[in-house]
């Protein structure tokens, strides 16, 4: 992986995760935790969308919209476990 294809995980993973703490109020993890919780639900929100049969969506928005809806159900079940 390139450093630019770093830089644009990471920065991907910034915007969904803050997203994802916006929807989901009062579970943000912070810069570096919304980046983790972003890169994470990237990967669910892809895993999700293929269980699902929904076509890959494609570009930054794309990524952003995938990653955002993983990091939300990310942060709903890290939100259950914390209550548990």
């Amino acid at each position: 992986m390139t450093l630019t294809g770093l830089l644009i995980w990471l920065f991907i993973g910034a915007v969904a995760g803050w997203l994802a703490g916006l929807i989901v109020k009062g579970y943000g993890f912070g810069l570096l935790g919304n980046i983790v919780v972003g890169i994470v639900g990237a990967f669910v929100g892809g895993w999700l969308f293929g269980l699902l049969g929904i076509a890959a969506l494609h570009g930054i928005v794309g990524a952003i919209i995938g990653a955002t809806i993983g990091a939300v159900a990310v942060l709903l079940l890290l939100s259950l476990v914390r209550r548990a």
